[in-house]
């Protein structure tokens, strides 16, 4: 497609013809979904610069590489195989100051560069503020930074978070007043000793739950600050889950969040959690998150071009929940789930507890998590396996602790902008980029996120479903032998204890 034969405002391929592309973040789950879609679908764009670190004794050309041979890009590999070509690796480390960039690639960037996605973040709950501070608002800074000295660029869209506002009880499309401010924060976290920044974080997160959160919220107000000298957007997405459609149903790579909690809740694993069970799940699956940021970038990337424009308020997009469902009611549908699609070597019937009493989860974790735990790692000791089953509940409460504040806090967001923009995608494009709210089948979903889990996380072969429906009936009846000699045994002790005063 020749960009100057079409109009870039009637079609987003012809927008993205030509385009130079700074991905931050290529290697996380948002970032590889966003490779995919734009070499497929905006095939005329003319490179992808890959900001990349090495990691486990990889190089990054080994990395990518390793990236690239995920059943993700199967589509493209069928369809565009040359495109591959047009991705660039280049050494850096969002968390280091400049990005850890060269001077040779940071020059190489600022006169090739047109749109930057800034997608890179670290997204533990549990970092230091250090790291936290340094992985996602300094390195906000210093792409903007950068992008101050770029000459040609149309678009500079962050990705951020629905959470980065759980303070207010509604969130609109718009920027607030952050936590603290943003300069200050670095500036002390640069200066400041790891015991001081100890002593220091608990008093400074206000009511941040945790420095994720914190960090993600100073980060937006960076991009506001800047918003008057760069054309910025920002997309506040909820928990990413697997893919809808895109580039097929059910694509995943990381355990984390709800795929967490299913895999566990699946396998028996996780059977008690500290949530409230009526508190709406707020989720949104990975394609329609990328689907909204290449069409926020067509959209911000018009606005450049029009020079007639001059508000240099950023657009913000939240991306949250396209249908609600509650906790409860996830696990009811995954109970179904999990008899058609069950996973391999469950240890217990998959049924989940929910209470918002920390008291009785506490008890509870204790009676059906660590005890069982106990038992089963000395049966794998006895018999000269190795213990790992209390080390993992363990994680599973230290997980459950962090993510409840979540879970207990009811996400509620304006979504105007989203809607807006996906009006707005040409007719041609409808097929590519327009996402349907009506054919989203919450059932279908769920299987389609089991199905995932068992074959991209778990490496579960789908062919052994009999085998694992076999297993499953077995521990079905082995739970129901314990449920009925443990309830005999209570009535026993209650009889003992009323008529004869003695246990």
């Amino acid at each position: 497609m020749d960009k100057m034969t079409v109009d870039p405002s009637k079609s987003i391929p012809a927008f993205y013809a030509g385009q130079s592309i700074l991905l931050t973040g290529g290697t996380g789950f948002l970032g590889k979904v966003f490779i995919e879609k734009v070499l497929r679908s905006c095939p005329d764009v003319r490179e992808i610069f890959l900001l990349m670190r090495p990691k486990k004794g990889l190089s990054i050309k080994e990395r990518l590489s390793k990236i690239l041979n995920l059943p993700l890009f199967e589509k493209l590999r069928e369809e565009r195989p040359s495109n591959f070509e047009k991705l660039i690796v280049i050494s850096g480390d969002a968390s280091e100051k400049n990005m850890g960039l060269s001077a040779t690639d940071r020059q190489m960037l600022v006169e090739r560069v047109t749109i930057i996605i800034h997608a890179a973040a670290s997204v533990r709950f549990n970092n230091s503020l250090k790291y936290a501070i340094f992985a996602n608002t300094r390195a906000t800074r210093d792409i903007c930074i950068l992008a101050q000295n770029m000459k040609n660029l149309i678009a500079l869209v962050y990705v951020s978070t629905a959470f980065a506002h759980m303070n207010e009880p509604f969130v609109d499309e718009k920027v607030y007043l952050p936590i603290a401010d943003w300069q200050k924060i670095i500036e002390i976290v640069e200066t400041s000793d790891e015991h001081t920044l100890n002593v220091f974080t608990a008093k400074c997160l206000d009511y941040a739950p945790n420095t994720y959160i914190f960090s993600k919220n100073l980060a937006e107000k960076v991009i506001q600050d800047y918003s008057s000298s760069l054309p910025c957007a920002i997309v506040r997405p909820s928990i990413v889950a697997s893919t809808f459609q895109e580039p097929f149903p059910g694509w995943l790579d990381n355990v984390y969040g709800p795929i967490g909690i299913t895999i566990g809740a699946g396998k028996g694993i996780i059977r008690v959690m500290y949530t409230n069970g009526t508190i709406n799940e707020d989720f949104v699956p990975v394609d329609i998150v990328i689907k909204i940021v290449i069409i926020v970038t067509w959209k911000v990337g018009l606005t450049t071009y029009d020079h007639s424009i001059t508000d240099s308020a950023p657009l913000i997009v939240n991306c949250t929940s396209i249908k609600y469902f509650t906790y409860q009611d996830c696990a009811n549908v995954m109970y179904t789930i999990a008899n058609e699609v069950p996973f391999e070597a469950t240890v217990w019937t998959p049924y989940v507890i929910f209470t918002p009493n920390f008291v009785l989860f506490y008890i509870l974790t204790m009676l059906l998590h660590i005890l069982p735990a106990i038992l089963i790692d000395l049966i794998l000791k006895f018999t000269g396996h190795q213990p790992m089953l209390v080390q993992l509940q363990r994680r599973v409460y230290v997980a459950s602790c962090a993510v409840s504040y979540f879970t207990f806090h009811e996400l509620k967001c304006n979504n105007a902008n989203r809607l807006t923009l996906m009006s707005l995608v040409p007719q041609d494009n409808v097929a590519s980029f327009f996402f349907d709210v009506s054919t989203f089948d919450i059932r279908t979903y769920c299987k389609n996120c089991a199905i995932g889990a068992k074959k991209f996380l778990l490496h579960e072969d789908m062919n052994r479903l009999d085998a694992a429906k076999a297993h499953n009936k077995r521990v079905y009846l082995l739970v129901t032998i314990v449920k009925t000699i443990t309830f005999i045994g209570l009535l026993w002790i209650i009889y003992k204890w009323i008529f004869f005063g003695t246990l």
